[in-house]
């Protein structure tokens, strides 16, 4: 009995990594080259005026990147600090974590076409109509999030050019070291921000797929807005990235759940969670954090009842494959087995990345890809302790908020340890206030 319920579930989880694999991998090589190829100020020069056209264009813009909800939030207040208006940013915010093109493929490989259309579009209109809310209603918040991006500029950078280094040596680099920019965040940073969350999925998804009986979901189907209700009650405080959702929505369709809940679990799982409400709250101001709430939750009820209620269900079962998902693995193509391979291997290597760390000359752990600027033995080091970064993404944006802090030469981030390592004499409070006004909590070291 057990060793039946180990081979289901073991059949259950290849099946589902080897439909996702190759799609999976295709988002991310897009999500690489939109990150080299395409300048970081584009952004930022369409979203200034305070209308419903950069509303509309943050939204654009934010459902095909690959930001979680915790990295966003850094990337929306860069974006006010270069003239981006406060709408425009809310509308980023909202868009952004919902999707990105590793997430539409993979939504694709296990849930279809139309899910893979559908799923962007009330990304898209739910953002469109948060921007606009928060721009009617959320007037006095304008100042707060301005506050927060002006700290960005007290820096006392004399040069002027203290964040836009990479950039700048992105933007005249060769082909071939885009390339392996490109590789490099695509297989690496990415795999490291995507990969727990989509290890942690698919497990949960195969257990769903053998575990839950059939009949405990199937009893609800007929309820649709309590099938939705009980979704957001689960997903809202929980932290599930874009990608890590999709097993866990199929499994649930499988199992019952309409297809309208699970969409509902699509949105408001990687765009909602207890940490992202508190730092929006503070970061953007209590109205606008409302509107970022009501706005998600109406979109992804209005678009889940579309789905239910309008739309024929056939376009969403899932139920029939994964009935049979269990029974199959000994269909696999030799591709399929490879494509599987490929990104174990690359899962692998990129967690092994994270884990494999240096000391630099003061004792602390930092990784081997940070510049280095001609530092000695002798050289004062001071460790900070931050907490609330989750991805690479994050890990970027506190390098770069502690480089412009006047008397930092040079600052290695450990993701895993949460330590910032920083070199050059400075004013420690500063680094802190500037930290802390990216939404993560900081603290000295002894």
């Amino acid at each position: 009995m057990i060793l039946n319920w180990i081979e289901n579930y073991w059949d259950a989880l290849l099946m589902m990594t080897a439909e996702m694999a190759p799609y999976l991998l295709l988002g991310f090589l897009i999500a690489g080259l939109l990150r080299t190829f395409v300048p970081q100020n584009l952004y930022s020069k369409h979203l200034a005026p305070r209308n419903m056209k950069s509303v509309v264009k943050a939204a654009a813009i934010g459902v095909p990147l690959p930001l979680c909800s915790c990295g966003v939030i850094p990337t929306a207040v860069s974006l006010r600090k270069e003239g981006a208006s406060h709408g425009a940013c809310a509308s980023f915010l909202i868009a952004t974590p919902q999707t990105g093109v590793d997430s539409i493929a993979a939504t694709y490989s296990l849930m279809g076409l139309p899910f893979a259309i559908v799923r962007p579009i009330a990304a898209l209109f739910t953002a469109m109509f948060g921007g606009w809310l928060i721009n009617k209603y959320a007037i006095e918040d304008e100042q707060l999030s301005a506050q927060t991006a002006q700290i960005d500029d007290e820096s006392g950078c004399s040069c002027g050019h203290c964040h836009d280094d990479e950039n700048d040596e992105a933007a005249h680099s060769s082909f071939m070291s885009k390339m392996r920019s490109t590789f490099d965040y695509a297989f690496v940073d990415m795999m490291q921000d995507v990969g727990k969350w989509l290890v942690i999925g698919l497990l949960i998804a195969a257990l769903i797929t053998v575990a839950i009986p059939n009949e405990w979901l199937a009893t609800l189907h007929d309820y649709k807005l309590l099938n939705m209700l009980i979704v957001l009650a689960v997903a809202i405080p929980m932290y599930i990235c874009a990608t890590g959702s999709i097993p866990i929505a199929v499994s649930l369709m499988a199992k019952g759940l309409t297809p309208g809940a699970a969409l509902v679990l699509l949105m408001a799982g990687p765009a909602v969670n207890s940490a992202s409400i508190l730092v929006i709250g503070k970061v953007f101001g209590k109205r606008t954090l409302t509107l970022y709430l009501v706005s998600i939750i109406i979109g992804a009820m209005l678009f889940g009842l579309g789905i239910d209620y309008l739309l024929p269900q056939d376009w969403f079962a899932v139920s029939a494959y994964f009935a049979n998902a269990a029974h199959c693995v000994h269909d696999l193509s030799t591709m399929d087995w490879i494509w599987i391979a490929l990104l174990v291997i690359l899962l692998l290597n990129a967690f092994w990345q994270a884990r494999h760390g240096h000391t630099c000359s003061c004792g602390h752990e930092g990784h081997e890809h940070h510049h280095h600027h001609g530092h000695h033995d002798d050289e004062q080091c001071f460790a900070y302790q931050v907490s609330g970064m989750s991805c690479n993404h994050c890990k970027a944006n506190v390098e770069r908020a502690i480089r412009g802090v006047e008397g930092v030469e040079d600052v290695r981030v450990d993701l895993s340890s949460g330590t910032a390592t920083v070199t050059g004499e400075h004013d420690a409070e500063a680094l802190m206030e500037r930290v802390k006004s990216f939404g993560y909590e900081i603290s000295r070291q002894p």
